[in-house]
């Protein structure tokens, strides 16, 4: 008996490292050009010589036979040397470095949606489980039949694998987007996209349940409406978290700012409302209730008339803000793009009829309705002219209020299908976002000109530019 128990450890002996899982000579070949001294274990664990820990994936398929390289790391852009949290390399092997949570506990890089190379893999089946381990529950694909424990993640926080074609941006004509940063919905991801105006690809993401219709910034926060959620997403900035959920009796649509008076004014089209928001406390502080399925909605610079159209009526109305909340109708316009309130007239535009229509306030009186360059889709305000954005003539019709006429028009040579104008807070820029173009266009308000045209991979829906800041618990 004794030597059949002898025969059966040699056996298992000779077996064992037959079947433990090995790297490839490829990926150890990579390993070992940065790090001589790496040691590789039998489970295909790689120890650095400073004793950092990477696990391996082993994807489903690979090629052994190739030179291994990076083709993308987490954060983007390292090098081993740097050792990244995630290396993804080109033979779609991945070396996940262990790390340490908040609590003490090893795990890895937290991700709510991981690229697709970090969930089609698995780890050796045979590897040692470090102590104390736990990982992401939107990583629990790569467990295999591991005894491993998940968490859910908090954050919202995903890695964005980078284009295989960099492209940087300079910004030496608009140094002032050195230290901006650009919060995007697109309506390629559901996802709202963070994207430094240098790079010409978001930085990363925010996770989001639910397709976006609009994000309004505030201070250090962003104020997301979203298709089919009956509640008013309000995340910190500072720290990428969702940190309260307003709730709506219908879902909300659109939102504009006041941000003198610290109110958020959101509108529910279905719910025929306007709910205004207290942002010091981002608690709703009224319903209001309007004639019509409202869009569209304006607010005057001084915050005491609220303007929007009825999507089913065509009809534009006002709210006074002062005056007991008193709706007063202006007429009927068809397929408005967008209203403005300035020096007590109301300026409407029509996109399918490409026209500009001009109402004295006072009077509710037309005074006149010019033509515009084809379909125009937004309108800004500065100083005292108006910049209306036409898609089909792409370019920007200047307007000056004083005398009700066009006085300048500008072309928008590197754009597709312009979009939207968005004034970039406290200065004379607006940018020009695209919806089709892998670009934006920058105008100088002032000089009434492009300043420059800046890639961006993805086309833009709605948009948040505010300046950067140090996120909590970044070094």
């Amino acid at each position: 008996m004794k030597k059949i128990f002898i025969t059966i450890a040699l056996l298992m002996s000779v077996l064992l490292p037959a079947n433990a899982t090995k790297l490839p000579d490829n990926v150890q070949n990579f390993i070992t050009a940065t790090y001589p001294k790496s040691v590789f274990r039998f489970d295909g664990v790689v120890i650095l010589p400073d004793n950092t820990v990477y696990l391996p994936l082993i994807p489903s398929k690979f090629n052994t036979e190739t030179v291994a390289d990076i083709k993308y790391t987490i954060p983007e852009n390292k090098t081993l040397e740097q050792k990244p949290n995630a290396i993804v390399l080109t033979n779609d092997y991945v070396l996940l470095k262990l790390i340490k949570n908040n609590k003490g506990k090893n795990t890895i890089l937290s991700m709510p949606a991981p690229p697709v190379e970090l969930v089609t893999g698995v780890f050796p089946q045979d590897m040692l489980v470090p102590k104390n381990f736990i990982i992401p529950e939107s990583m629990r694909n790569i467990i295999g039949n591991l005894d491993i424990r998940t968490f859910q993640e908090n954050g919202l926080v995903i890695p964005v694998t980078p284009p295989k074609k960099m492209i940087t941006n300079s910004l030496d004509k608009v140094p002032i987007l050195k230290n901006k940063i650009m919060y995007i919905v697109s309506s390629i991801s559901k996802n709202i996209q963070v994207v430094n105006p240098a790079k010409g690809y978001p930085s990363y993401a925010l996770s989001q349940t639910d397709i976006p219709i609009m994000v309004k910034g505030y201070d250090v926060f962003l104020l997301v409406t979203s298709y089919g959620k009956k509640s008013l997403d309000v995340i910190s900035l500072t720290d990428d978290k969702v940190i309260k959920e307003i709730g709506f009796n219908t879902q909300p649509e659109e939102i504009v700012i006041d941000a003198n008076n610290k109110l958020a004014y959101v509108s529910s089209g279905e719910d025929a409302s306007i709910y205004v928001v207290n942002l010091e406390t981002m608690t709703l502080k009224r319903q209001l209730r309007l004639n019509g399925m409202c869009e569209k909605i304006a607010l005057s610079d001084d915050g005491t008339k609220l303007f929007y159209s009825d999507k089913q009526t065509r009809e534009v109305w006002v709210l006074d803000l002062e005056n007991n909340y008193t709706l007063k109708a202006i007429g009927k316009f068809p397929n408005v793009s967008k209203i403005i309130y300035m020096n007590d007239k109301i300026y409407i535009i029509s996109r399918t009829k490409s026209r500009l229509a001009i109402i004295d306030y006072e009077t509710i009186g037309l005074m006149s309705e010019n033509f515009t360059s084809d379909k125009p889709v937004d309108m800004l305000a500065y100083n005292d002219n108006l910049y209306i954005l036409a898609a089909g003539g792409k370019t920007i019709d200047v307007i000056d209020t004083t005398l009700d006429q066009r006085t300048n028009m500008i072309e928008l040579t590197n754009s597709e299908f312009p979009s939207k104008l968005i004034r970039i807070d406290d200065t004379n820029l607006a940018i020009v976002a695209d919806a089709r173009a892998q670009s934006y266009t920058i105008i100088d308000l002032d000089k009434k000109a492009v300043v420059q045209t800046n890639a961006l991979d993805i086309p833009i829906t709605s948009m948040y530019i505010t300046n950067s800041f140090k996120k909590i618990g970044s070094k």
